[in-house]
Formats: structure tokens, sequence, C-alpha cells
């Protein structure tokens, strides 16, 4: 690989730390690179502001949206932007560890047309519920992991696509609210047959929100596996699961009914229990109409 196109999409988030270090490393490894930071309607003028140093490194700039218009949307536009035959789509929230990141994909010489380099999750952060999930769920998402069932584990967080392939197979602009515009596009290359290969590159993720905005985004979430939830079918765990439990599902969501109040207030407490997040996510998502 010669060329690539770095896409970053953001929302009130400061990414010019990362955008510095991808092109740091994009030069040093002499190939022909452009970083693109698209900026999706933030509403913090700190961020948008300080995000703005970004136009100043060399073959970087920062695309300001104005509008909000969805997470499958400007990755869309982002790729559209990109002038390179290579797609490197990063989350704006992630942090460059490895001095060997962007080597690792410039040396890449599969002919595969996807290629997802995975995120590692960074120190335990003590009554963070989110960094409790994510440091648990870790050792199920290493590359041999993931390479055996590859397309229900594709993440745009740190994603290599060929632009051609991703014009052809874009995001699903109906997916506007948080999650699963990543498993739908998973789907998408499965049924038109396009291969995945899963390396061991990852980025890291250490930007752990409180508990309570952890809650309200995997609600967030959960509601948008329900609303897709016939198309995406095979393609998430938690589908599979509550296949599994339809004989109970009236007890399940029972206890949500009477509990959720409770289980919600320990969640968002110092002191979260995986357990209870997990049968909270369960009754959640069952209770849902």
């Amino acid at each position: 690989m010669k060329q690539l196109s770095i896409l970053i999409p953001t929302y009130n988030d400061l990414c010019a730390e990362l955008a510095a270090k991808l092109q740091q490393q994009a030069s040093e490894a002499g190939i022909g690179y452009e970083i693109i930071v698209a900026d999706d309607g933030s509403t913090s003028l700190d961020v948008i502001t300080a995000n703005r140093a970004i136009n100043q490194l060399p073959h970087c700039r920062v695309e300001e949206c104005g509008v909000n218009s969805g997470r499958a949307a400007i990755r869309n536009f982002l790729a559209k932007q990109a002038k390179y035959e290579w797609l490197l789509f990063i989350d704006s929230d992630m942090v460059v560890k490895r001095q060997d990141f962007i080597r690792r994909y410039a040396a890449e010489d599969s002919d595969v047309a996807v290629v997802d380099g995975g995120v590692e999750i960074g120190e335990t952060v003590k009554g963070n519920l989110r960094s409790l999930y994510e440091k648990t769920a870790e050792r199920k998402h290493t590359a041999q992991q993931r390479q055996k069932t590859p397309y229900q584990h594709i993440h745009t967080a740190n994603l290599l696509v060929r632009r051609d392939i991703m014009l052809r197979h874009p995001f699903d602009e109906r997916f506007r609210h948080y999650g699963y515009e990543d498993v739908f596009f998973g789907k998408q290359l499965h049924e038109n047959h396009i291969p995945i290969l899963h390396i061991d590159n990852p980025l890291s993720f250490e930007k752990f929100e409180p508990n309570d905005q952890f809650i309200g985004k995997t609600e967030e979430g959960l509601q948008t596996l329900h609303h897709f939830r016939h198309e995406l079918q095979n393609y998430s765990n938690l589908l599979s699961i509550t296949q599994k439990l339809r004989r109970i599902t009236p007890l399940i969501r029972l206890w949500h009914r009477l509990n959720h109040r409770w289980e919600r207030h320990l969640l968002t407490s110092p002191h979260p229990k995986l357990p209870l997040f997990n049968l909270y996510r369960l009754g959640y998502f069952l209770s849902l109409k």
C-alpha cells in the first residue's frame, strides 16, 4: 500500500492529538496520505475551535458539517471526500499506542479488501462500568477470535477498507443513532461475499464515560438493535440469547418492570456489577415495543 486516506468522524470530541500522531506516523512510513476529520455538527465551540488546529498539519484538514447527519452518513461523506484507494476509518476517541501502527497497515499485502485491526482496552478504572465491561470482553476480541466469525466482529473504530468497496457498499444511513451501523455493514459484506481479514494492529480505547452516560448510550444502542432486529438476526449475540430465552421472556419482562429503577440506581453508583448490567440490558431490550 502506497496511498492512504485516514478518516476520522467526530462529534464533540477533541482529536487534534490523535490526528497529529497519525500524521507523524504516516509521514515516517513514507506513503502518500491524507487525514480528513469530519465534524458531524458538534455543539461545543471549544471542541470545534481546538480541532481546527488539525488544518495546520501537513496533508490534514477538518470538514465542519454544521448539522449532525448520523454515524453512518458521516462515514459515507468521508469516503466520498477521500482521494486514495485505501480508507482507514478511526474513531475520534481512540489512542495510538503502537509506534508501527500505520506501518503495519502500509505493509499489509493481502488482497483482502477489508481489514479490521482491532481495539485494546486501557487500564480498568475503579467504579467505572464501561471500563469494567470493555476490559472483561477484551479477551473475546483478539484477532484469532474475531476471525472465527469475521462478519460479526466489524468495528469502525479501526477499519481499513478499499475505497471502491466502500462506495459500492456504503453504511446504511438509516442508522442515525448510537450503535450497530458497523454490524449491519458486516452483514452487507457477508451477503456480497467480500472477505474480511482480522489482524492484530489495535488502537487503544481509554476514554470511559461516567456510568449514567454509559447506561444512556447502552439504552440508545438497544433501541437501535430492537428497531433493526429482524435484519440483524444471526449478527448479534444479544438477539441470539433472546431467542434461546424466549420461553421465559415474560418472566424477564416482569423482573425488569419491577426492578429496573433499582437496577439502574446500582449501575450508576460507584459500585456497579457486571452481571447486573447484563441482566439490565436483557430486560430493557425485551421490554421494548
